[in-house]
């Protein structure tokens, strides 16, 4: 893709071919129960900003410098899409964050019932495995590293990943979060997931082990960074653009950055972990680092 284009067009750009390829990601022909496959096409096709997915095809060609990288990095890019839709699934159950609305429309479980909802995530999530072997199978991806992204995404999305930041999050709200904790919780609950993109794509990319260190630490800033910025816009952003209510935080008794340091350091943080994500990026001399330099820093300036 061209190099000029603006930063939001080359995001929009991202989405929409990853969404292109989700509406074929799970084959028509399987005989699934029909409740269940609205149920996950449902929030699949929520929209959103697809930023995982962005980071697989951007890691992936900012290491290798070629458009061929951004194709067969595709199937990944997919695969973290059905990951973190699952999440977000389960993440607005009442057993959760009990949210009505996600990205502007009903929550899943306000659509298809509790049951179905956990069931749909459980397929995303399950599905998510199948996908990875198709950038080896179809891309030319080698097992190898088809293999060690399989490994990577058990790591960050489970128990030591992801979803041990859920469980934290969830221990939080009991009332027993500090400053290392709630860090905690943004790393593993979002960034790990970021680090997982990036360093899939770098991977797919053929990156050295150094370059795997260094963009690995860009991720981990970004993630942290993109968190607290969210903690941000729930206190001060624009309902019609976040495509939910704000103050949701403050109406379940959350712990957030804010709450803990105060808004304006909050903004200093951000501020700070992009500088130190971008200068990982740069000592990682890659093909092409811009597109990632302008993630860091359309991040940190979105509004929603």
């Amino acid at each position: 893709m061209n190099a000029g284009v603006d930063i939001r067009e080359y995001l929009k750009a991202c989405a929409e071919t990853t969404e292109a390829a989700l509406r074929f990601s799970l084959p028509a022909e399987w005989d699934i129960p029909a409740p269940l496959r609205e149920a996950m096409h449902y929030s699949l096709e929520a929209g959103g900003k697809r930023i995982r997915p962005a980071f697989v095809l951007s890691a992936a060609k900012a290491v290798r410098g070629s458009e061929s990288a951004w194709e067969a990095s595709l199937p990944v890019a997919c695969a973290v899409e059905f990951i973190h839709t699952y999440s977000l699934i389960h993440d607005d159950l009442p057993a959760m964050d009990d949210d009505d609305y996600r990205r502007g429309k009903l929550t899943n479980h306000k659509v298809f019932g509790e049951a179905m909802a956990i069931l749909a995530g459980d397929a995303l999530l399950t599905h998510a495995f199948r996908l990875i072997p198709q950038a080896a199978r179809r891309n030319g991806v080698p097992v190898e590293t088809a293999l060690a992204i399989v490994e990577d995404l058990a790591t960050y999305a489970g128990a030591s990943g992801m979803v041990g930041g859920q469980a934290a999050d969830m221990l939080g709200e009991q009332g027993i979060t500090t400053a290392e904790q709630l860090e905690y919780i943004h790393l593993h609950k979002t960034s790990d997931l970021i680090v997982f993109s990036v360093k899939a794509g770098a991977r797919i990319g053929g990156a050295t082990e150094k370059q795997l260190e260094l963009l690995s630490k860009y991720a981990r800033n970004i993630g942290l960074a993109f968190q607290i910025q969210d903690d941000i816009l729930d206190l001060i952003g624009d309902e019609g653009k976040l495509g939910k209510r704000i103050n949701s935080d403050v109406a379940q008794q959350k712990v957030t950055y804010p709450y803990l340091v105060g808004l304006d350091e909050s903004k200093a943080t951000v501020n700070r972990l992009t500088d130190e994500a971008k200068a990982a990026i740069l000592e990682a001399e890659l093909a092409e680092p811009e597109r990632l330099l302008q993630i860091a820093d359309y991040l940190v300036q979105r509004d929603h």
